[in-house]
């Protein structure tokens, strides 16, 4: 049985099928356009072959809510032709088969709980800081979803007494995604976070609003494993001073040995490295099948 995994971003499409064990068989990468550019190109990518079920993460915001009448619409994004967008609907027509429907990152927290470095575990957390910073969370299986899907990148941080930077969020200004976001960096200090590797005081005040993030979650949502992805990530020096931060700010107010002692085991970066929302898409695809009967 073939699975259809659709990772939609700002800038691509990663389209992949795959297996139900979350195997990638075969994938493509197509720009992001306007959706009658797209969407034909992604359609035609899985007509290709038979598949079961297609599972989407989708760049947001996204109406997740089953019974709204919008429910897989692409909402108010910045990206103007994909506002409205029936996104879901218009696939489902195209191909007839089972779709599962959710958000980029909750694709990731998904592919991660089920087959990355959340698979241990009976709840994690996934977080992405790239263009911009999204959460996920999965609770015993199930995405963390209420009115609608969680906008975590958009709390609010306390600002660092050193950083004069006003933020770059054209909604909130300083918040944790207007202050720390790949963009945030580029505009405070000039250049991008790839070529500041060697600037330890960008990734201290970097580790300084990330891990204000992860204690609040921490906090509220009590996860098992909370898991950092996303290009920003990719900075060899972020995750130590991200715990080293946690540790100091929640100082000694939560006693598990998760933010202590095994806090090396508890923020950690992704197991499928930079599939993880691709190899989620495949999870929803499964279930979406399984849904239907």
């Amino acid at each position: 049985m073939l699975l259809g995994s659709i990772e939609a971003g700002g800038t691509k499409f990663v389209c992949a099928i795959g297996t139900e064990d979350g195997k990638i068989l075969d994938r493509i990468t197509i720009p992001t356009r306007t959706p009658d550019e797209t969407i034909p190109e992604v359609i035609a990518f899985f007509r290709k072959e038979k598949i079961s079920a297609l599972g989407i993460g989708s760049f947001g915001p996204i109406d997740v809510k089953k019974n709204s009448p919008t429910y897989g619409h692409i909402l108010k994004t910045p990206k103007l032709p994909w506002q409205n967008y029936p996104f879901l609907q218009t696939l489902q027509d195209a191909l007839e088969v089972p779709c599962g429907f959710t958000t980029d990152v909750n694709a990731a927290v998904l592919g991660e709980y089920v087959y990355g470095a959340g698979k241990d575990a009976d709840s994690c957390l996934y977080v992405t800081v790239g263009t911009g910073i999204g959460a996920g969370a999965v609770f015993r299986g199930e995405l963390l979803e209420g009115m609608s899907h969680p906008e975590m990148g958009h709390i609010i941080v306390r600002k660092s007494p050193d950083d004069p930077f006003e933020g770059v969020c054209p909604f909130h200004r300083d918040c944790l995604e207007g202050l720390a976001s790949g963009p945030a960096i580029e505009k405070r200090w000039g250049r991008k976070g790839a070529e500041l590797a060697d600037e330890k005081k960008v990734w201290e005040l970097e580790a300084y609003y990330l891990a204000q993030a992860v204690v609040q979650y921490t906090m509220i949502l009590m996860p098992e494993k909370i898991i950092i992805g996303g290009g920003v990530s990719n900075q060899a020096a972020i995750f130590p001073l991200i715990r080293r931060h946690v540790r100091e700010m929640i100082n000694g107010y939560i006693t598990a040995p998760a933010v202590d002692e095994k806090i090396s085991d508890y923020i950690v970066s992704p197991g499928l490295r930079g599939d993880s929302g691709i190899v989620g898409g495949l999870v929803l695809a499964k279930r979406a099948l399984e849904q239907a009967g």
